[in-house]
């Protein structure tokens, strides 16, 4: 067989989920380049294997393991104090591409990060650059974020002052205010301006643009803020502000802007009359936003809401904990509602009990439905299968869901589209898999079908088309694993690899 095929055969054994650890760990090897790379970031390993690449001299081995989001997190524990400040980094930064839905890291990493005096040895980052990779990562779990301003380091309550000085409770605010620790009274400090009115107007000249409407939209605004706010015509974010007075907010209700007065329609403190006159508005979507969800409201709901609205069906932001959501009762008034929007809103809430599920799985309205699938741990296989088949944006984040289905895709073997075709090529049920379909990547998911005989793997093994898939085949005997990575090891240790000549020069 052609050395051209060393490659592909990696690739398949890497990803080979019956490879047992003794396969795997020779992956783990310089002369395996791309593809060890690829095994420790793109699949669940075995201990053994975990422990080979923890222990790995290559800090790019390590650094894949870093990013892999299947193995439990906490098995990644030494690399928070890794050597390599480009391994620490590749931790705090999490798996790449990010998935809609932030892995958590467990408490002990995070405060190993957070609290590191410095980069690592190699020098190439900063103890600072990793926080702030960590910072933009969603590994950091809602109840940590709770728990920092209590912190018995020091470090953690200046984390805490830093980034979430409007989610602290008063009582927080004042502690940390009056910490014994200098530098948490300096980030305190630092902070406290979000809440001052004439703080805010005094230092919203030197702010940068980027940061404008985050402070218009969010921090204590004083009356003269607002009224330049109106002359610049820069109300937008007022919109959303809970802090906005109540006679601006009559202003902006009146707003020339339909999308002005569509984002103040939905606001909790918007008094009943306004309420009433912006449900007769000409903009359907002003009266869409007034008439969703009875008088009074919380600033929860309406933000529950907001994360919906005009997303549409390929919505794939990222899935994230919000600090505080509605009530289960009202989540389940939701579901039931005759608005299709509130139905959305319920649809994406993962604690939504199983019957109302099931409803939501038949809803007439399509987004309904596709939220429901990508939010919900409980949506039925066949809702998953048919997000699937129908709305290729959502497939990277269904397929690795436990509830997606693996059988009973035969009738999608003749779909037009080989993403679809492919899947169908990979059910074990299938009698004969299309092993020469015309497009490759339904080829290799056919070659690597359990259901092919041992026999049937030589021929497809030899064919570049197919030697990828029957190289990960479950099917393939564990002799045969290995007699392949002679062939590539062995011939790749006559000359050096692109992962080697790589390795030589600085990352």
């Amino acid at each position: 067989m052609s050395d051209s095929l060393h490659e592909p055969w990696l690739r398949g054994i890497a990803l080979n989920p019956a490879a047992p650890s003794h396969v795997l760990i020779r992956l783990v090897d310089e002369a395996a380049g791309q593809a060890g790379l690829l095994m420790c970031e793109g699949r669940d390993l075995p201990d053994a294997v975990i422990d080979a690449a923890l222990g790995h001299p290559s800090r790019r081995i390590r650094r894949a393991l870093a990013g892999n989001r299947h193995v439990d997190p906490a098995r990644l524990a030494p690399l928070a104090t890794d050597p390599s400040g480009l391994v620490r980094g590749g931790l705090a930064c999490g798996p790449r591409p990010r998935p809609r839905r932030g892995r958590p890291l467990p408490d002990g990493i995070l405060v190993t990060l957070l609290t590191a005096q410095d980069g690592g040895e190699d020098g190439m980052l900063t103890e600072g650059e990793i926080v702030q990779e960590l910072s933009f990562s969603r590994q950091i779990p809602l109840s940590f974020y709770r728990s920092m301003a209590g912190h018995e380091h020091p470090r953690l309550r200046m984390h805490a002052a830093a980034w979430r000085w409007q989610s602290l409770t008063s009582a927080q605010r004042e502690a940390l205010l009056d910490d014994p620790d200098p530098a948490v009274r300096k980030a305190a400090q630092e902070s406290s301006w979000e809440l001052d009115p004439v703080a805010v107007e005094a230092g919203l000249p030197s702010i940068g643009s980027l940061s404008k409407p985050f402070v218009l939209g969010t921090c204590a605004l004083s009356r003269a803020l607002v009224e330049q706010c109106f002359a610049d015509d820069t109300v937008h974010p007022l919109t959303w502000n809970r802090h906005t007075p109540a006679d601006a907010v009559a202003w902006l209700a009146r707003h020339p802007d339909a999308k002005v007065r569509e984002m103040v329609a939905a606001r909790p403190d918007l008094g009943p009359d306004l309420v009433t006159e912006l449900r007769e508005d000409p903009d359907e979507d002003v009266r869409m936003r007034a008439r969703l969800h009875p008088f009074p409201r919380t600033w929860d709901e309406y933000w529950a809401i907001h994360r919906v609205i005009g997303h549409g069906p390929d919505c794939t932001c990222p899935i994230t904990e919000p600090d505080t959501e509605p009530s289960p009762d009202w989540f389940a008034a939701c579901a039931t509602s005759e608005e299709p929007v509130l139905r959305r809103v319920a649809a994406s809430w993962p604690g939504l009990p199983a019957e109302l599920v099931e409803t939501l799985a038949r809803d007439d309205d399509e987004e309904a439905r596709i939220r429901l699938a990508c939010h919900h741990p409980l949506a039925p296989p066949h809702l998953l299968l048919d997000v699937f088949v129908t709305r290729p944006a959502h497939r990277p984040h269904l397929l690795p869901l436990p509830a997606f289905p693996r059988t009973g895709l035969t009738h999608l073997i003749g779909h037009p589209d080989p993403e679809v075709r492919a899947l169908a090529a990979a059910d074990p049920t299938l009698p004969d898999p299309p092993v020469e379909d015309p497009d490759e990547s339904v080829c290799r998911a056919a070659a690597a079908n359990p259901s092919l005989t041992p026999q049937a793997l030589d021929a497809l093994l030899a064919d570049p088309r197919t030697a990828e898939g029957a190289a990960a085949n479950p099917s393939l005997p564990v002799p045969r694993m290995h007699a392949l990575l002679d062939r590539c090891l062995n011939s790749a240790t006559t000359r050096p690899t692109a992962a080697e000549r790589r390795e030589t020069t600085p990352t």
